[in-house]
């Protein structure tokens, strides 16, 4: 009769389980954030990530300034500022359409129909690679990111730095 020790099988138990956990943790502060609970979400964030996006500020996730602009002149950009409409009134980027991050899944669920009349703008389709989000430095545009990234928007992204990058770099 062979016996095995159980603590054998506690080192990749323990990382497996502590791999979920923290993947469960980012999923559940990412879903706190999506109902609109910002100071719980921020106090959590605070305490236990280092990124409140939950790994999307990867590089394919970002679009840099110099990037957006060239998207813009070319036409191929379907930016959605996730700001207050206060903060977009104050200023924005040209083309850019205020989309605030509470309103973000509500309105990509739409049909295509109600979001261009909504929006005066196209719909985003999940399939569409010019999806890029954007806010003041980057943390709410981040957000509207993992929302639309959990509904099936895989190629969306978002501007390095907001809207605060892209005065700094191409003005206003």
């Amino acid at each position: 009769m062979i016996v095995l020790h159980s603590s054998l099988y506690s080192v990749p138990s323990l990382t497996m389980l502590s791999l979920l956990l923290s993947r469960g943790f980012c999923q559940a502060v990412t879903e706190v954030n999506r109902r609109s609970y910002p100071t719980v979400a921020s106090f959590i964030r605070t305490f236990t990530t280092p990124s409140p996006t939950c790994g999307h500020d990867d590089e394919a996730s970002l679009v840099t300034p110099s990037q957006l602009k060239a998207m813009l002149s070319n036409r191929n950009v379907q930016l959605f500022d996730v700001r207050n409409p206060d903060e977009y009134q104050d200023g924005h980027i040209p083309q850019a359409v205020n989309l605030p991050l509470g309103i973000v899944e509500e309105s990509l669920k739409l049909p295509p129909e109600s979001f261009k009349q909504k929006f005066e703008v196209k719909a985003p389709g999940k399939d569409d690679d010019n999806i890029v989000f954007n806010c003041r430095t980057g943390v709410r545009s981040g957000e509207a990111l993992g929302i639309a990234r959990q509904m099936g928007f895989h190629r969306a992204r978002h501007l390095k730095g907001g809207y605060a990058a892209w005065v700094e770099q191409e003005g206003n």
